[in-house]
């Protein structure tokens, strides 16, 4: 799949209307070269336009230099992101990538075409000096067909290639003498279906609990797209979002009272998440610099290398088989309700005060003990203790802020030293009988060492009482 970012505007224009002169405007030196195309796009949503309440257009075009599917996403500010797919010979199914793009937003409903639109396109370049293409201006004539129904209009579009922001807005301001206007709906298919149907705009909770678990559930089912994709960040993030939640349920389990079974779940799928991103972490920790610390520890990668590679492609093949199934559909219904909820428990901040309360009682017992299973208890425990005072952070302010950077260092070296305990046990399993391995290990050991050094000035600093007096 091909992912391109494009930055346009689209303007509507009288039949009369004639592109004007753009040379001279924003280091434009020419506009000669250009070209005419006869495009025919079918688009494809579902009966309730979920896609385009969505911000999405789907669509199939011939003609062209860019012939093929296209799917079309939010992106940063004003850019829009386009998956494109060639043309696969059949003109009604969309192709399952493009489907799994969109399967958190369109769940069990099926694509069907919505309208069908053809335009006749002469695009103009606009150059510099050197001949650089800055932008294309698209002159276009639409004739859209919906339920039978015909409609016929103009419009401009320019989109960037090279240019910057600035060429974009001294066109603009041409166009408009020339007698643009702003087009009348954010994309032809909007316009051709009667309006852009009501987008689904995020609502605001007035309890931080039920806030926080609808940032969750949009961090869930917005990195979807990008973990089908393979991206490593969307998995992470995807997985920080699934343990955000779990944590949630758990904390404050009282607003939540028919939610244990979803724990489970969401268990579930933070496990999938985790066998492909924990194998991507730790090759990236054990491989660090050993290309190049010598010959006798290139044997000693590449057996690293092939098991951790077979873990990480064993779960993306596991996690891939899950998006698709109807667990997970049912998982993302599940969380839908759980973000629609609108009542909370009385004094939510005790909760938060218990989950911290218990993380620092864990913790002083493994430094008692001084065992790693114990420290590792702790680690999971302060986790949960941090994502439950993050629920308050954007009410309770700078003291929150500050526990919650505090309680995010201790479980760092917590997470850094239960790190150099599980590379040790795999540089056991991969190599008990190898001197090199035993090298390896023993490096880990020492970061272990260290790791567990740092905690007494980490503790003391998440302690501390200004940090802590908010929460009662």
């Amino acid at each position: 799949m091909e992912i391109a970012t494009e930055t346009e505007r689209k303007y509507d224009v009288p039949a009369e209307f004639r592109l004007p002169d753009l040379t001279g405007k924003a280091g434009i030196s020419s506009t000669d070269g250009a070209e005419t195309h006869d495009l025919d796009a079918t688009y494809f949503d579902t009966d309730d336009f979920a896609l385009m309440r969505h911000r999405r257009t789907l669509r199939r075009r011939t003609g062209g230099g860019d012939a093929g599917w296209h799917l079309k996403t939010p992106g940063d500010g004003a850019n829009r992101t386009e998956h494109r797919l060639p043309l696969n010979g059949r003109p009604e199914t969309v192709p399952d990538e493009l489907i799994g793009q969109v399967r958190a937003i369109v769940r069990r409903q099926g694509l069907r075409p919505i309208a069908r639109l053809r335009t006749h396109r002469v695009e103009t370049p606009l150059r510099d000096a050197d001949g650089n293409t800055l932008a294309l201006v698209a002159q276009d004539q639409v004739t859209a067909e919906t339920d039978g129904r015909e409609q016929r209009w103009q419009e401009v579009e320019v989109e960037l290639v090279d240019g910057s922001p600035k060429l974009l807005a001294a066109v603009e301001k041409v166009l408009f003498k020339a007698g643009a206007t702003p087009a009348e709906g954010p994309s032809k298919v909007s316009r051709a279906v009667g309006g852009q149907p009501e987008p689904a705009a995020p609502k605001k909770a007035k309890s931080p609990v039920l806030q926080y678990v609808r940032e969750q559930h949009d961090a869930i089912t917005g990195y979807d797209p990008g973990v089908r994709r393979g991206d490593p960040e969307a998995v992470h993030k995807m997985r920080v979002g699934t343990r955000r939640l779990r944590s949630t349920l758990k904390t404050f389990k009282r607003t939540f009272p028919d939610a244990a079974d979803l724990n489970d779940e969401l268990k579930w799928l933070a496990d999938l998440l985790g066998q492909v991103r924990d194998g991507q972490v730790q090759e990236g920790k054990l491989l660090a610099g050993l290309d190049e610390a010598g010959e006798q520890f290139r044997p000693v990668a590449a057996r690293i290398r092939e098991h951790l590679d077979a873990q990480v492609a064993e779960g993306r093949a596991a996690l891939d088989e899950a998006l698709e199934s109807e667990r997970y559909l049912t998982l993302l219904d599940r969380i839908d309700q759980l973000a629609a909820q609108e009542t909370t428990e009385a004094d939510p901040i005790r909760r938060a005060a218990k989950s911290l309360a218990k993380a620092d009682g864990l913790l002083d017992e493994a430094l008692a003990h001084g065992e790693d299973h114990e420290l590792h208890d702790a680690r999971k425990a302060y986790k949960r203790a941090r994502y439950a005072v993050e629920v308050f952070q954007p009410t309770a302010g700078k003291p929150a802020k500050k526990l919650v950077d505090a309680l995010t260092e201790l479980q760092d070296v917590l997470g850094a030293h239960q790190d150099s305990v599980v590379a040790r046990e795999l540089l056991h399993e991969l190599g008990q009988d190898s001197f090199w391995f035993g090298v390896l290990w023993a490096r880990q050991e020492q970061v272990g060492r260290e790791t567990y050094a740092e905690l007494p000035v980490v503790v003391e600093t998440s302690r501390k009482a200004r940090f802590r007096q908010w929460l009662g």
